[in-house]
C-alpha cells in the first residue's frame, strides 16, 4: 500500500492516515537546500519528525516503524520545488490479541 504525501509540491503537504506498522518514506524533486521530513501527529495536535532516517536533504528513502497516526511530509528551509513524496507499508502492525 502506497500513500502519496506530496505531488509536484513546494510546501508541506496535507496529513493522511497511516495504518501502523513498518514503512518506507521516499522523496524526490528539486530540494534547493530544503529538508523534507516525514512527520506524525502528536496527541496535542502538533507534528514531530518521525526520525533521522526519514529526514532527507536529497532524493532518497528511509525506513520507519510507528503505530497508527496521521502523517505528513514537511518541507523546511531552502527553495524546494517539484517535490514528490510517499510512504509505503512494508509490514502491517500485528492485529490485537483477544483474551477471553
Amino acid at each position: 500500500m502506497a500513500l502519496s504525501l506530496l505531488n509536484n509540491a513546494s510546501a508541506t503537504g496535507a496529513p493522511v492516515r497511516w495504518p501502523g506498522g513498518r514503512g518506507e518514506f521516499s522523496a524526490a524533486g528539486t530540494f534547493g537546500g530544503a529538508a523534507v521530513s516525514l512527520q506524525a501527529q502528536l496527541p496535542d495536535g502538533t507534528y514531530a519528525d518521525v526520525g533521522t532516517y526519514t529526514t532527507l536533504v536529497s532524493a532518497g528513502r528511509g525506513g520507519f516503524e510507528i503505530g497508527p497516526a496521521m502523517v505528513r511530509c514537511a518541507i523546511s528551509g531552502g527553495g524546494a520545488s517539484g517535490m514528490f513524496a510517499q510512504v509505503n507499508l512494508t509490514q502491517p502492525a500485528p492485529a490485537p490479541q483477544q483474551t477471553f
